[in-house]
């Protein structure tokens, strides 16, 4: 058997979804076998994930007019962000998975199974709202969620924002036909033809340039080329990490530098004060070699001041970069391993005739 995958943008009607309000395409007889996995306020989840965060950045501004009241309120009137974002999640459609039909029990296990793993595979998406419908034409999933990220170094350090949230789950875009949005649905997609592939479902793919390849050859294919990706990305990291090291090794060096003009100014002729000739009366040796002694030792002083804040400053950057790009580097790696495997994997089963 074989059925299609849809995830869509939904509305996110939180009446419709929780069934305060019923449209004319709900069946009212079969609205007691709908399931609610959750519904809070989402208010109160908004309280939860940014309060805190709001705080230290209201602690940090010197401005009155820059502080935050309601983050939820600043999230609902902006334009920046939406407040949540919701999903509608199915599979089959009215003609071959119909509620009525001998397939809908199935296909609400699958949807059921395929909803267990979402907020653990989503750590940065925080459900707030989820429903399985089975009082429509076709059994249908709505999950409804705030996306947020952590670390961030401008405005509040945890903030809603979609790109960021998902970026920080591995998803990051590339173009216009590949963004953080696509590659997470296409990802989401693939753990429920999973879930179906337990259950004796195929994921039928329609309107693809691949229909004449099995499943099992097509993500084959996905596979080897997501590994060839990841290979050069790991190549072109270790590339920019040794540059990073390399940096850090010259600026160790350049502590040195100033170490040895430090003693070169104990120890110089130039640097040091000479004596007083025979009858030169103390202002004349103040004018003559006191005060250009003190003006080029000045001079000196603040150039090697300025030269360590600057180095020193760099080193310490470089240092968060380096640790940015060996923690990148390390998750592409277990990446690698992780779609090497799942193609060995799939090169190791028969497909089914």
């Amino acid at each position: 058997m074989e059925r299609t995958i849809s995830i869509e943008v939904g509305k996110g009607s939180q009446a419709h979804n929780s069934r305060k309000f019923k449209a004319s395409n709900v069946d009212a007889e079969r609205t007691q076998n709908n399931v609610c996995y959750c519904n809070e306020n989402i208010r109160r989840v908004y309280h939860e994930l940014f309060d805190d965060a709001v705080k230290r950045s209201n602690d940090k501004q010197t401005r009155a007019d820059r502080e935050i009241d309601d983050y939820y309120k600043k999230i609902r009137t902006g334009k920046q962000e939406k407040l949540f974002h919701e999903i509608v999640v199915q599979i089959g459609n009215k003609d071959d998975t119909n509620v009525q039909g001998e397939h809908c029990e199935l296909a609400g296990k699958i949807l059921d199974e395929y909803y267990s793993g979402f907020i653990e595979r989503n750590p940065q998406l925080r459900v707030f709202s989820a429903h399985l419908h089975l009082d429509e034409e076709t059994p249908h999933l709505h999950i409804d969620f705030v996306p947020f990220m952590t670390g961030s170094k401008r405005g509040s350090d945890t903030r809603v924002t979609l790109k960021q949230a998902l970026a920080m789950q591995g998803f990051k875009g590339g173009s216009r036909e590949e963004t953080e949005w696509s590659q997470w649905v296409q990802s989401e997609k693939e753990v429920l033809a999973d879930v179906m592939k337990r259950h004796g479902v195929e994921w039928l793919q329609l309107g693809t340039k691949r229909e004449h390849l099995s499943v099992l050859d097509y993500k084959k294919e996905q596979r080897t080329k997501e590994i060839a990706e990841l290979e050069s990305k790991l190549a072109d990291k270790k590339v920019e990490f040794e540059v990073y090291q390399d940096r850090i090794s010259n600026y160790s060096k350049g502590e040195q530098v100033i170490e040895e003009l430090a003693k070169k100014l104990d120890t110089e002729p130039d640097y040091q004060l000479q004596d007083p000739p025979p009858l030169m009366s103390a202002k004349s040796y103040k004018t003559k070699f006191v005060e250009p002694l003190i003006k080029k030792l000045r001079e000196v002083i603040s150039s090697i001041m300025s030269m360590y804040y600057q180095a020193l400053d760099s080193y310490h950057r470089l240092n968060i970069t380096n640790r940015n790009l060996y923690r990148e580097n390390e998750h592409l790696r277990k990446d690698n391993g992780k779609l090497a495997y799942e193609n060995k994997k799939i090169s190791g089963t028969k497909p089914r005739l």
